[in-house]
């Protein structure tokens, strides 16, 4: 019987279809040491990390009969997926399941951001005399408003969706102009880098973590955003330098921001805690109960397929 070696102690829900067909390793605790994983995956056959193990060449070269990493996240930068495929191991991720969860919060941050909702409940949490005059802490309508997607894939179009619902326009851009029946569907329009940071009201960056996205928005970048506008990322902490929006949102330079990721999870950088203009969540774009088990199944489906020669979310 093929071995599993899981990474984080799941539950156990998503995983049934596995159960009989396979021999499944869980840690004990919430995680396996470093050391534990070394030692277990000697004999192992797939490994199922989460996006916060990182997967390099000392890990896959201990995996002596390693065929498969079926990563449980869409994001994979925790893999040296380089070095895997030179190994001839195939990795996979869980595109589907993370789509309309992380679409949602995306969308909850930019309206938490726009309409002050998260500074309006702390606000008033903690004793603190709010404006109530007609005009006074006033927040933005997103009707009519428009939201500027960097990284147009699927989870930009669901958010788009949304966008569209609420009455907004969307400009995007991406390595490639979308098909015309797709641009059609959000009345989206194509344009540049340049013109994303000046026309857009609300900013979603929805791209994954690369070489050409390292600090993608920096204080160039910002400084030629509009004053009024928002920053939201549920994509990578690493598109954006958060020295330099602390500074802008410190400073005036943008209006507000809301985060969902950062360059050093768990750590929050310490320049932006406690700003009013900020929305901060805790990498939560999948953390729903539906959403944690659907990107278990999603998982079981990839690794069923692989061993079955089936269609799998392959990644190399």
């Amino acid at each position: 019987m093929k071995k599993i070696l899981m990474g984080h102690n799941f539950v156990r829900e998503g995983f049934r279809s596995l159960e009989g067909k396979f021999d499944i390793i869980y840690p004990q605790n919430d995680l396996f040491k470093k050391e534990e994983v070394l030692e277990l995956i000697k004999d192992v056959d797939v490994l199922v990390p989460n996006f916060s193990f990182q997967t390099n060449a000392e890990i896959i070269d201990a995996g002596a009969n390693l065929k498969l990493i079926a990563n449980f996240g869409v994001g994979y930068n925790n893999i040296d997926v380089a070095y895997a495929s030179s190994k001839g191991i195939t990795v996979t991720n869980t595109p589907q399941s993370v789509l309309e969860p992380t679409a949602e919060l995306c969308f909850a941050l930019i309206m938490a951001t726009s309409r002050k909702v998260a500074y309006y409940n702390h606000k008033l949490h903690n004793g603190v005399r709010l404006d109530w005059s007609l005009f006074g802490d006033l927040g933005m309508s997103l009707y009519g408003q428009t939201l500027g997607i960097y990284g147009m894939g699927r989870i930009g179009q669901a958010v788009a969706r949304r966008a569209v619902a609420s009455g907004m326009n969307i400009i995007y851009y991406n390595r490639h102009a979308l098909p015309k029946e797709i641009e059609d569907k959000y009345g989206a329009v194509y344009v540049d880098f340049e013109t994303l940071l000046k026309k857009s009201d609300v900013i979603s960056l929805n791209a994954p973590a690369t070489a050409e996205t390292y600090h993608l928005i920096g204080e160039k970048e910002l400084r030629e955003m509009k004053p009024t506008a928002i920053l939201v990322n549920t994509a990578r902490g690493q598109l954006v330098d958060a020295s330099a929006l602390a500074k802008a949102l410190k400073e005036g330079t943008i209006y507000a921001a809301g985060l969902d990721v950062y360059e050093n999870e768990p750590k929050i950088p310490e320049e932006l805690v406690g700003l009013d203009n900020v929305v901060l969540c805790p990498h939560a774009g999948t953390k729903t109960y539906a959403g944690r088990i659907a990107m278990e199944e999603e998982v079981a489906k990839n690794i069923t397929n692989f061993f079955e020669g089936r269609q799998i979310d392959k990644v190399n």
